[in-house]
């Protein structure tokens, strides 16, 4: 019978997290579901534990360091030691440039680039101790820039250049580290987008689909799917690599 693995999934209490905590479930893999609030988390291992499968609510803001190291505590006294991990954790402080503050920079900079380097560096030694890591890092389409966010767009970015660094730093042990980027996703956050632009979300995403050649926006389980692959003992020799999974070529 082959181990039990334990999963990570951060910002998991809602779209593309929440998915991929479910299908990692189902695949059989034991679950913490990271969020800012254990609460917020809860409803989301409620419908993994009423599906049959093992899942944990863990709280914990990904920006700082003692948090995530707790968490991860946490997640191996009650779970197990996490090999697999999926840095998922993000907001938007969307803004052109000469209206963003400083501190619209650094929050989104500290939850999606600061928040993947702290889960990393938190489990790592999990990974290499077992031989067996999977690690996959959420980037975004708007990592080849996006208008009104410079801030996502280089945490975006940047999330591409810290998976290929764990990828070589990392390989020797058995660790695979790979990036997802996400086009238009069907959440709360593109919901918020929507908002902030004032157009009714409906028609934002007949927009955006007409735009998609696959003609339809994204849904959560899109992106758990591709995770589902990049986490498997079989895509052992995939790493270092970015997927855009868009709907068609182009961002």
């Amino acid at each position: 019978m082959t181990e039990t693995r334990t999963a990570i999934v951060t910002g998991a209490a809602r779209g593309i997290g929440a998915g991929v905590a479910r299908r990692l479930a189902a695949d059989g893999l034991q679950v913490a579901v990271l969020d800012l609030d254990a609460a917020d988390a809860q409803p989301v291992v409620d419908s993994i534990t009423e599906a049959g499968g093992k899942a944990l609510a863990v709280g914990a803001d990904v920006s700082d360091p003692a948090s995530v190291d707790a968490a991860v505590e946490q997640v191996v006294a009650e779970l197990g030691a996490p090999t697999v991990v999926v840095n998922n954790a993000g907001i938007i402080r969307d803004n052109l440039l000469f209206k963003m503050t400083v501190e619209e920079w650094d929050l989104v900079m500290n939850v999606h680039l600061r928040g993947a380097f702290n889960t990393v560096k938190a489990t790592q030694k999990h990974m290499t101790e077992a031989k067996f890591g999977r690690i996959v890092n959420l980037s975004s389409t708007s990592a080849l820039g996006n208008r009104g966010q410079a801030n996502y767009s280089a945490a975006k970015a940047g999330i591409q250049g810290l998976t290929k660094t764990l990828a070589i730093e990392l390989g020797k042990y058995g660790v695979t580290a790979n990036a997802i980027a996400p086009g238009f996703i069907q959440t709360d956050m593109t919901a918020a987008t929507a908002e902030r632009i004032g157009v009714p979300f409906d028609d934002f995403i007949k927009f955006s689909a007409d735009q998609i050649p696959v003609a339809r926006v994204g849904q959560p389980e899109d992106i758990a799917h591709a995770v589902s692959f990049f986490v498997s003992p079989e895509a052992g020799f995939v790493s270092g690599q970015v997927l855009y999974v868009a709907g068609g070529p182009k961002a």
